[in-house]
């Protein structure tokens, strides 16, 4: 059965990114990493391909070789809907730690208690604290 996954392009940090991710959501693990050895085409240690999973959800991702002239773009975000203001109070806050805030921990018409950031990364997060 086909699958989609979103695949993350990283410029040296994929593997330190991961291991944030993972221990930010339970039932999260790092599947599998194929990494660049001496003489490869990018820097020993570096990751060529790895998949990862955050409670369940599968991503891949990579560190390029190549200097792009983009990143990540907060048009395409993760969204996680939380099940406590607990989790929601947590998440923004390792999250948003040295990354960027689009919309503060709030009430929204839309949600009691909602905020987009940017990880400390460049990956875009929603964060939705459910209805209950």
């Amino acid at each position: 059965m086909q699958k989609i996954k979103t695949f993350l392009t990283f410029e040296g940090k994929a593997e330190e990114a991961m291991k944030f991710y993972i221990s930010l959501f339970e039932a999260s693990a790092i599947l599998n990493i194929t990494r660049y050895g001496a003489n490869a085409a990018g820097p020993e240690g570096t990751v060529i391909h790895a998949t990862f999973s955050l409670n369940g959800q599968e991503y891949m991702c990579i560190d390029s070789t190549v200097k792009h002239a983009f990143t990540f773009t907060p048009a395409m975000s993760l969204f996680v809907d939380c099940e406590t203001e607990k989790e929601v109070d947590r998440l923004f806050s390792q999250l948003s730690e040295n990354g960027q805030i689009f919309m503060p921990l709030a009430a929204y018409p839309f949600s009691e208690k909602f905020c987009w950031v940017a990880d400390k990364y460049g990956v875009s997060w929603q964060l939705n604290l459910l209805k209950k």
